[in-house]
């Protein structure tokens, strides 16, 4: 028997129904020997407020964390972009599943794109980097603080809270849920969140058991993306409270482009740079436009 654990959205519960899928696939196991333990975060019960505002990432992560801690469950199972980048001690990142869609989707009954909107129009999300990519490439809208799962958001949209939202394509697909007024968004346009669209599986660092179940989980390219976005979230000291994208992307063959993006809170500046190189330096490049975003920022960018 294996215990999973994971949020109770929806979208948490597909994912870690999806790996317990490829775990029973991987292992050799029988129905019976997976199991979904659901857990309430801070991050769920806090509606009212941006994450900005009373903790970032860690309050969709900490409580399941402690259930690995107390032994309740063997493998937590994270939206990879809601982990911190320093893990607790005694715990890892024993996999990461095959990325989905990193695009962003642009949600409106009235309008097709961000630039169509007219000034005063309402954009409702509580994403820093959201926020501040749209405000830079529309100054014109409104921004309303605009938190919840994917159905709380689109019945909020449906109610007229907003004009416009904007949900990540990874979750959309990972629910199988699309519509008429969804609208991708290219990445050259909107550079997505560090580990946007990806799935990490989080051990006990001594669970030999675990380790071993969870492993041929692992999917190698996305894995390595992954680790050279949150190097560079890491050397900018990133959060929930700093807006920041960032993406490492394969071209083909062994070749990587990381592109990074700092944005100031206000949405009146951005700075964006890249590398290309061989994959097995993605995380030195990554890091290299992280110095190089930090030094054409100066001290009070952010």
């Amino acid at each position: 028997m294996i215990r999973i654990g994971t949020r109770g959205s929806l979208l948490a519960l597909a994912q870690a129904n999806t790996v317990a899928a490829l775990l029973r696939k991987a292992n050799g196991l029988g129905d019976a020997e997976t199991e979904i333990v659901e857990i309430r975060t801070s991050g769920d019960r806090i509606q009212d407020r941006p994450l900005s505002e009373v903790g970032g990432k860690g309050l969709f992560t900490k409580e399941i964390e402690q259930a690995l801690f107390d032994e309740r469950i063997d493998v937590a199972v994270h939206s990879l972009k809601d982990v911190e980048t320093v893990l607790p001690d005694g715990t890892e990142l024993v996999a990461v599943l095959d990325r989905e869609d990193v695009r962003e989707v642009f949600i409106s009954h009235k309008y097709r794109s961000l630039a169509e909107m007219p000034a005063g129009a309402k954009l409702g999300t509580s994403s820093l980097r959201r926020r501040s990519q749209a405000k830079i490439a529309n100054p014109g809208i409104e921004l309303v603080d605009f938190r919840g799962n994917v159905q709380t958001r689109l019945e909020k949209l449906a109610s007229g809270i907003a004009d416009a939202t904007f949900l990540a394509r990874a979750g959309l697909n990972r629910l199988g849920h699309w519509a008429d007024y969804f609208h991708d968004v290219p990445i050259d346009v909107m550079l997505p969140a560090v580990a946007q669209g990806a799935v990490a599986l989080q051990i006990r660092s001594d669970d030999a058991a675990a380790r071993r179940l969870c492993e041929p989980l692992d999917h190698g390219p996305t894995a390595l993306s992954v680790r050279a976005e949150r190097a560079f979230l890491k050397r900018l000291d990133g959060s929930c409270r700093t807006p920041i994208a960032g993406h490492c992307e394969w071209l083909g063959g062994s070749t990587i482009r990381f592109r990074g993006e700092i944005l100031s809170i206000d949405g009146t500046r951005a700075l964006m740079a890249e590398r290309r190189g061989p994959a097995q330096e993605a995380e030195q490049l990554a890091v290299a436009v992280a110095a190089e975003l930090l030094d054409g920022a100066g001290e009070d960018f952010f």
